[in-house]
């Protein structure tokens, strides 16, 4: 379960100067996040808050984009995504969802807990018929709301920059640029559409009632126009096809488009990931996160 904060006195604070009278005793932090601290709290009406508290300045660079998408996705999505009341590069507060993350980390060891049966056919079947309805929605009327729009081609051509870019700043185990090297260059991976997508959505992101039904949305950070895969990169992470499979199935008997090698660049995404946390490095420049980046760039199996 998220701890109480250490800082419980300063959080109280910057919410009350928000208009946010907050239950000290009910606060608790959820540290996983790498751009946000997210503070769950109860107000003296009793009614339940998020906080979330930037952890550096960069993060609040990206507000204004955020907004766009949560007023283009909410009318439009099917279940709740967050409402902002307060939004300023200091915090961003809203009345919380129904429902309960799918995942949470052990805020002690940094394992996943998870709060519901990854492997159940009923989520795999909602979260399909949810990539559906998103994946549904007009890319012009995105374009018009502001938020970013990818072609086919340029989703391809991004990641040979980005890699090109992690290439030139780290080592990289030549494996794992042979690979990412074979991923780029065969068109069989590759979808020839693209779709509004969420791009981080995993279960932590995920909320859902105790009969896996979906609740709502969080963290819509990396929302853009772009490959439809990255909204299926995490089912595929479960590592049991039957559940990708049947999110697959679900999506596809809703209206969705898929292609034949869906499930393979799924897994070429995942052997990507250490360039999208060695990329969040660079931004940050935080020692330790490009020692972490550093270490995934060459794993031991590689060495």
């Amino acid at each position: 379960m998220p701890s109480a904060p250490n800082d419980a006195p300063q959080i109280l604070e910057l919410a009350a100067t928000h208009g946010i009278q907050l239950q000290p005793e009910s606060l608790s932090v959820n540290e996983a996040g790498l751009d946000y601290r997210v503070v769950m709290a109860r107000g003296l009406d009793g009614v339940q808050w998020v906080l979330r508290i930037p952890r550096r300045d960069d993060v609040s660079d990206k507000l204004d984009a955020e907004r766009r998408i949560l007023d283009f996705i909410a009318p439009r999505l099917g279940v709740p995504v967050p409402r902002w009341r307060v939004s300023n590069r200091s915090l961003i507060a809203y009345q919380a969802l129904p429902g309960r993350p799918g995942l949470t980390l052990d805020p002690a060891t940094s394992e996943p807990i998870w709060h519901f049966d990854n492997t159940s056919r009923v989520y795999a079947q909602e979260f399909g018929r949810l990539l559906q309805r998103m994946h549904a929605l007009d890319i012009e009327d995105a374009r018009r709301a502001g938020l970013v729009v990818e072609t086919p081609e340029q989703v391809r051509a991004n990641w040979a920059a980005d890699i090109a870019r992690v290439r030139g700043e780290f080592d990289v185990a030549e494996s794992l640029a042979r690979r990412w090297e074979r991923w780029l260059a065969d068109d069989s991976y590759w979808p020839r559409h693209v779709v509004m997508s969420h791009g981080e959505l995993y279960p932590a992101h995920v909320l859902i009632n105790p009969d896996d039904t979906i609740t709502g949305v969080l963290d819509w950070t990396t929302a853009k126009v772009g490959d439809p895969a990255r909204d299926f990169v995490f089912q595929k992470m479960l590592g049991v096809e039957a559940v990708f499979e049947a999110t697959v199935d679900a999506y596809v008997k809703a209206g969705g488009q898929v292609w034949d090698r869906l499930g393979d660049h799924c897994s070429e995404l995942l052997a990507a990931t250490p360039v999208s946390y060695a990329l969040f490095a660079l931004i940050t420049g935080q020692p330790e996160h490009r020692e972490a980046a550093a270490a995934g760039l060459m794993p031991p199996e590689a060495m």
